[in-house]
């Protein structure tokens, strides 16, 4: 079939996201993601360097959002469909475009984790956020603060001169707009992403961009990428050993195992953690997802 783009609903037991908090965010963000490297660590200079650089200091002039319930009711959400006879990508403009399902129909297979409900959760630089699909990231250190606002959506012409799938919006944390474009040529097996930021002023703009894609996890997932060591984020841990945070700094571990376990096995690990993979510059840059559900 011809590359297509169309618009439809789906339906999904969701919480309304609610109205934004009329406060002004006056209190800096609680951003876990912020790093600090302190004197007499192995930590490159040009990433410490980075590390450092204009970290985000206030959420101004966006507001916080945390009106959202925990009362989901069955609600009809627009959606945007792109396919071709390999794939379906369904992506969701009014929720910061996150692309909700991946499915391969040869297979019959999802490839991401496709959320069965739509619960914010304060997770977002400034509140609400939900997991699952792909989700793109840009403004600082932390999930965007769109991730449940509307994205602008168009049908353009893509590279290979068929139809793709254009989300933009304006940044308003670095004061940037921004567009991501989706395509599908004719019988791939690969859905295409390609990301524009766009500085309009004058002065050197500070980002940090990141796509964050949710995937299925069980027992027997590995998650595999060409590297042997892994910077690891020091976990803040309570009474008990109980992890409750970050200590913000860094350290390097080997990979893929690490304190007698193997952490390519997510659920193998005591704790949740973020694992920043030190690939050779003459590698190919990857990372894989694998198993059986």
């Amino acid at each position: 079939m011809t590359t297509s783009v169309r618009r439809t609903t789906l339906t999904l037991p969701a919480a309304a996201v609610g109205p934004d908090n009329p406060l002004p965010a006056l209190a800096g963000p609680r951003d876990v993601h912020r790093s600090t490297v302190p004197e007499g660590t192995d930590v490159p200079a040009d990433m410490a360097r980075q590390l450092a650089y204009r970290p985000l200091e206030s959420l101004l002039p966006v507001r916080r959002r945390d009106g959202y319930s925990r009362h989901r009711t069955p609600t009809a959400l627009d959606a945007l469909v792109i396919e071709n006879d390999r794939l379906r990508a369904t992506v969701l403009p009014g929720l910061g475009g996150r692309v909700h399902s991946l499915h391969h129909k040869p297979t019959g297979r999802e490839l991401l984790y496709r959320n069965p409900v739509f619960q914010p959760a304060d997770f977002a630089l400034n509140g609400a956020w939900f997991s699952g699909g792909i989700e793109w990231n840009i403004g600082a250190t932390g999930h965007t603060t769109l991730s449940c606002a509307p994205v602008h959506a168009a049908r353009v012409p893509a590279p290979d001169g068929g139809e793709m799938l254009r989300l933009w919006e304006w940044e308003r944390l670095r004061d940037l707009p921004f567009q991501v474009d989706l395509w599908l040529p004719d019988g791939s097996d690969f859905l295409y992403v390609g990301v524009r930021i766009l500085n309009p002023h004058h002065h050197t703009a500070p980002v940090y961009w990141w796509s964050n894609i949710a995937v299925p996890e069980g027992e027997g997932t590995r998650v595999l990428a060409p590297a042997d060591e892994a910077w690891l984020p020091q976990c803040l841990k309570g009474l008990g050993g109980t992890p409750i945070g970050y200590e913000r700094t860094l350290r390097r571990v080997p990979v893929p195992e690490s304190g007698g376990t193997d952490r390519t096995y997510p659920l193998r690990s005591e704790y949740p953690a973020d694992y920043f993979y030190e690939i050779a510059p003459e590698e190919r840059r990857w990372i894989a997802s694998l198993g059986r559900f």
